[in-house]
């Protein structure tokens, strides 16, 4: 199964959740883990060329260690975290952890937090949850460049998808990306940027924080 038809058979099973209000929420949910997902990836690769390295998650909060499934004694696939579990553990211990990291340890801790600042769970379902779990083990390989390469695209037919979706359609950049535009253009006093006024609020965010690097 590629990438695209994944995405849509995940957006199929969020349809079904009850807490699942609209395309915005599922691009939110799906945003952050998939961001797990392929963090835990990159982990692995950290790890097999730094033989110290530290993960800067607790390791019940990896992704590795709560997601996906494990081969039982029976021979079948068993949830690392049971259906009825997992959506106490998301909401009690998983955002709390994610949310309280502290930024000045290290840059990874920093970008993690910025990424669960204003992130949610909406998903109400454990079995509709595993099932798209699963459905991201199956089509996520972040060590196959193929994958790498159309994760892109997928960003970007999720983003098609809500075109037509009113005011859920808005798509407002996470505050994270602005603070790195900020930080990479190093704006000062007196300089203007140039911003399509359809990008109003977007824009908006990059100057309170240009400003604020500023000194203003």
């Amino acid at each position: 199964m590629n990438i695209s038809t994944t995405i849509k058979s995940i957006q199929d099973i969020m349809r079904k959740d009850d807490g699942v209000d609209g395309d915005a929420q599922r691009l939110g949910q799906l945003t952050w883990m998939l961001f797990l997902k392929v963090f835990d990836q990159r982990e692995e690769e950290w790890e097999k060329d730094d033989k110290v390295y530290k993960s800067p998650l607790p390791e019940r909060m990896r992704w590795r260690s709560w997601a996906g499934y494990v081969l039982g004694k029976d021979g079948k696939n068993v949830p690392k975290t049971a259906s009825k579990d997992i959506i106490g553990f998301i909401n009690n211990e998983l955002f709390p952890a994610l949310k309280n990291l502290d930024p000045s340890i290290s840059a990874q801790h920093k970008v993690i937090r910025s990424v669960f600042e204003d992130a949610n769970n909406y998903m109400k379902s454990g079995i509709q949850f595993l099932d798209v779990i699963g459905k991201l083990e199956e089509a996520i390989n972040f060590h196959d460049f193929k994958t790498r390469a159309n994760l892109g695209d997928v960003y970007e037919q999720l983003l098609n998808d809500m075109r037509g979706a009113g005011n859920s359609g808005e798509f407002y950049t996470p505050r994270a990306i602005t603070q790195f535009m900020v930080d990479r253009v190093n704006p000062r006093l007196k300089e203007k940027d140039m911003a399509d006024s359809k990008a109003k609020r977007n824009t908006l965010d990059f100057n309170e924080q240009g400003w604020s690097a500023a000194g203003c």
